[in-house]
């Protein structure tokens, strides 16, 4: 999946637009508050993106396009535990540096909420973790058990993230992975 290019300006009004929207969901948002913070007027905001819902489906595409592009090939040949550890990896970079839950966790939780095409964009973003993960484990399981472990292991982990959020403490997550790869191991 090819990452869109954008601007600097329109990368700038993304990357503030994320964070807003990890710390406070889609209402977090408005177009005065990011033309203030990147500093250009509201209409060059409107310009880049004509609508809210136009701003929020971009965020949460190139979240998703990040995160699939970090993760890599789900069925090349790492080992499941070293896929299982990047994949880990992503959630806790996501707490650790953002100082918050995944963007599409913070989403998710008002997804009934969101504008039609924003929430489609969310659930793209689940749906696609969930397959990633599934793919990844065909090499050593059925694709039943395999859809079954990935939807535990993304539930668990956007679970681990809000309680971790939610306490201050980075050792539900941390306690989750560890408790995950203990499982998987197990299970495998």
């Amino acid at each position: 999946m090819a990452q869109k290019n954008y601007s600097p300006k329109a990368s700038e009004i993304l990357d503030v637009a994320e964070t807003h929207m990890r710390k406070g969901g889609f209402d977090a948002i408005s177009f005065r508050d990011l033309a203030t913070a990147v500093g250009v007027k509201s209409a060059s905001v409107h310009y880049h993106f004509p609508a809210k819902t136009d701003l929020g489906q971009a965020v949460v595409a190139r979240y998703r396009e990040r995160i699939l592009a970090a993760l890599g090939d789900p069925t090349d040949k790492r080992t499941l535990a070293s896929k299982l550890k990047l994949l880990f990896s992503v959630y806790t970079a996501a707490l650790e540096q953002g100082d918050s839950v995944c963007l599409c966790a913070q989403l998710g939780a008002e997804a009934r909420y969101l504008p039609e095409d924003v929430a489609a964009e969310v659930e793209l973003f689940f749906s696609a973790m969930v397959g990633w993960t599934s793919d990844a484990f065909l090499q050593q399981t059925a694709p039943t058990k395999a859809n079954k472990l990935a939807a535990h292991i993304i539930s668990s982990l956007q679970g681990a993230m809000v309680l971790s959020v939610a306490t201050g403490s980075n050792l539900h997550l941390k306690n989750t992975q560890n408790l995950l790869a203990e499982f998987v191991e197990a299970k495998l």
